[in-house]
């Protein structure tokens, strides 16, 4: 019995051995660099249209008041939040001084929930919609530093104060490579209201959204907020071809784009022997679509042969659908590939081969709803070393992980003999006590 528990005691040292081998404890390496905390700042419409009441039985403005003291109540330590508003102030007919009613509600720094609260109670529906001045004074907010920046404008109608056009004041802004995104929410938005927003957001690399209830602006705002206190990475904008030949070549990255009812995209990868292809695609149904559509992301050659596809459906019960593919291409291509090429000029000397991806979607919408644009698409490429033979199916994925596999399944087999032991020895205890 003694013998049975030094080798229970053996095993479970090999077991621990092998838990420190496989996840070793973090290694300090050095103080933590610090970062600056991000920066957003909510732009908010108090304009008189936000007085409508047609947001789940209450005004927009109600509406925006209950979402904005749920995001308060969930806005992360680390984000420094302000809070602009525009038309708050200025009830009267003169337009230059509608078009000036712009000011900082609240200013942007560490967060006193009370106080925000408090500022935000205060708001009555009242004047004009300057959208253009409260995006430069939201800017002007924000300078300075390097910290990830973002501006949330939520608004429920089209600028008021032309000739200064919004969608000028955003590209304005992007062209400093200041690195501040906007993203946009209309309440209830019609045709003009929507296309003015969307250019607003895309000019900066940032997201549009159309509210319908308070649980979606409450729910999308916490979103952008928690996007800004964890980064991601902004797309690239590109445009897909008609057809593979004079369509884009696409390095690893976050490309965004837009596609028609209906369309083909088609977009370049190079892949070099013994790399793999990962490929994924999403399409945003901005606006009422039929229920059942789909998206295909097909890989192919120059020459047309079907490589790989990946296809998705969906059934109207998501405003987002996605799709994926992975292409391992093997070393040895680079070897055939001195002797043989492609009659149309699939790969090089290197090996080195041309992918051709293709997006296709089969959305359609009511007659009454506008086509143009296209819906976003979101198109994420990466290229890494693939496993060591492409041909074998079962190391799809897995790369060269198989020697964690294999400690994995020896892991198991001595915990089970461990367990059987102990098992045993309590057994053979109990029937001698």
């Amino acid at each position: 019995m003694i013998t049975r528990r030094w080798v229970a005691a053996g095993a479970c040292g090999l077991l621990v051995t092998l838990a420190a081998g496989l996840f070793p404890a973090g290694a300090a390496a050095g103080e933590p660099v610090a970062k600056e905390a991000p920066k957003v700042e909510l732009v908010l419409d108090v304009s008189g249209s936000m007085r409508a009441q047609d947001i789940d039985g209450q005004s927009r403005m109600s509406a925006a008041k209950q979402a904005f003291n749920e995001v308060l109540d969930a806005v992360p330590d680390e984000v420094q939040l302000g809070i602009r508003t525009l038309g708050a102030n200025y009830p009267g007919d003169d337009k230059n001084q509608g078009c000036k009613d712009t000011r900082q509600l609240y200013p942007v720094g560490p967060l006193n929930r009370t106080e925000a609260k408090a500022a935000v109670a205060t708001l009555a529906p009242t004047g004009w919609t300057p959208i253009g001045p409260a995006l430069l004074g939201a800017a002007e907010d924000l300078k300075g530093g390097d910290a990830t920046r973002r501006i949330v404008l939520i608004t429920d109608g089209e600028d008021t104060c032309a000739p200064l056009d919004p969608c000028e004041v955003a590209r304005e802004i992007a062209a400093k490579g200041i690195h501040l995104v906007i993203d946009t929410l209309g309440l209830v938005p019609d045709a003009k209201t929507r296309s003015q927003l969307i250019c607003i957001a895309e000019a900066t690399g940032g997201t549009y959204t159309s509210v319908q209830h308070t649980a979606e602006l409450s729910g999308r705002v916490r979103q952008l907020v928690d996007r800004a206190a964890t980064p991601v990475v902004n797309p690239v904008a590109t445009e897909g071809a008609k057809q593979c030949e004079g369509a884009p070549a696409l390095k690893p990255g976050l490309y965004s784009d837009r596609e028609g009812f209906g369309q083909h995209r088609w977009y370049r990868v190079d892949v070099k022997p013994g790399q793999e292809l990962r490929a994924s695609v999403s399409i945003g149904a901005d606006r009422a679509v039929n229920n059942d559509y789909g998206i295909l992301l097909r890989a192919t050659t120059l020459s047309g042969r079907e490589i790989v596809r990946g296809e998705e459906a969906g059934d109207g019960r998501t405003d987002l659908i996605s799709s994926g593919l992975r292409y391992p291409k093997s070393a040895s291509d680079g070897e055939d590939a001195k002797d043989t090429k492609d009659a149309k000029g699939t790969t090089d000397a290197t090996g080195t081969e041309t992918v051709c991806l293709q997006v296709s979607n089969s959305f359609s919408a009511p007659a009454s709803v506008k086509t143009t644009p296209g819906m976003p698409l979101e198109l994420t490429i990466d290229v890494v070393d693939g496993p060591d033979d492409a041909s074998d199916v079962a190391a799809f994925g897995l790369g060269r992980g198989w020697w964690l596999i294999g400690v994995l399944v020896l892991t198991g087999f001595l915990a089970g003999l461990v367990w059987g032991w102990v098992s045993r020895w309590r057994i053979a205890v109990w029937r001698t006590n």
